[in-house]
């Protein structure tokens, strides 16, 4: 980019396999492509989305071993590079670019970009660190030059905690929709289950972890295993795997249940399943629900806070479960596998494109 073009930056911890994280390599594409000059700093540079990276962005490794260490680096940096605008997502990271701002004594804006209910991982997170974001968001969110929620929410979530006006609050919805996605949602799966004639495939994908609450689905799934003959495929990798795998067993449904690990291309799975599940206790929005139906695949939710309800327009688009019902959930996965599912409106999606999130976060980092 040529040095006179406006200079932004993007601040994370990694790029590790997160919803959080795909948006931002999604954005500072769009930003690039808009003639903005980027930089993508890590706290370390690594996680397999690094190979996505546009080579007209410039990745700048901090090499710092641990987030707080990061601290001081940042403000190095900011001092060096002077960016317009410093854009960060997720919690801790945007609590680290406010603190490098105040301390560097610098002009740079910053605008955090919060992904999640922070009441709720306060509450279901067994970490101090979780149980303490409702407190250093009320202290150090109002040093933020402008603050982007996800979801209205996480937005209405993240007024209630802080004590921000709503109006201080602007929601954006992640850039989800890209050409890329489509592109690969067209390679082929090389697993057996999704071959022509095989049994009907229900997906789930996201981060093993308690959050994402697979235990539900793979309850459901055996309810409905009972009733007609199906197969459970779960992409992901993470801390809950030996327990999901125990719960499996205990089952019986070895050989109707497959996780996959982390796959760099969901998009060609979520193409070719049969129905899309997003169990999750919580969520501030859910990227994978917008890939599905943006693929043309049925959709079933949690209706967890506080995404998945704005995503499908109420259940206009796709069913929406109460969390942690395994029943609901499997009644909403038969009406599904026997053909009852409504189709979905391609202009609600454009509100999940990159263009669209691109044009609302260049005006809220002040790109003239």
């Amino acid at each position: 980019m040529p040095a006179n073009s406006p200079h932004v930056a993007i601040f994370l911890r990694s790029l590790s396999g997160g919803g959080a994280e795909r948006s931002m390599v999604n954005l500072a594409q769009g930003f690039v492509d808009q003639g903005l000059r980027v930089d993508l700093v890590l706290t370390r540079s690594d996680g397999p989305y690094l190979s996505d990276v546009s080579s007209k962005v410039r990745i700048v490794d901090l090499q710092a071993p641990k987030l707080p260490t990061s601290l001081p680096k940042l403000m190095n940096y900011l001092r060096q590079n002077q960016p317009i605008t410093l854009l960060s997502a997720l919690h801790y990271p945007c609590e680290i670019a406010l603190w490098a701002k105040y301390l560097s004594r610098m002009s740079t804006r910053v605008v955090v970009s919060e992904h999640n209910t922070l009441s709720q991982e306060a509450k279901r997170l067994p970490q101090l660190t979780a149980r303490l974001t409702p407190l250093t968001s009320r202290l150090f969110y109002p040093w933020a030059n402008s603050i982007v929620a996800v979801s209205q929410g996480v937005a209405k979530d993240l007024s209630q905690v802080t004590g921000l006006p709503p109006e201080k609050i602007q929601v954006i919805y992640n850039p989800i929709i890209t050409p890329e996605i489509l592109k690969q949602a067209k390679e082929p799966v090389e697993h057996p289950w999704f071959r022509s004639g095989e049994l009907p495939v229900v997906l789930g994908v996201g981060r093993l972890m308690e959050q994402k609450d697979f235990l539900t689905l793979i309850n459901a799934f055996n309810l409905v295993q009972q009733v007609i003959p199906a197969r459970l495929v779960i992409l992901g990798s993470g801390t809950e795997r030996s327990r999901l795998d125990a719960r499996v067993r205990e089952l019986g449904l070895k050989n109707h249940v497959a996780m996959l690990g982390f796959q760099k291309n969901p998009y060609a799975y979520m193409a070719q399943a049969d129905v899309f599940v997003l169990s999750s206790a919580w969520e501030g929005f859910g990227n994978v629900l917008v890939e599905a139906m943006a693929l043309g695949t049925p959709v079933i939710s949690t209706d967890c806070k506080s995404g998945p309800a704005e995503i499908l327009n109420h259940g206009k688009y796709g069913s929406l479960v109460p969390v942690g019902n395994s029943e609901a959930m499997a009644e909403a996965i038969l009406n599904v596998l026997s053909g009852k599912f409504p189709s979905v409106d391609l202009t609600w999606l454009e509100q999940f494109t990159l263009k669209a999130s691109v044009s609302k976060y260049i005006q809220v980092l002040n790109i003239n």
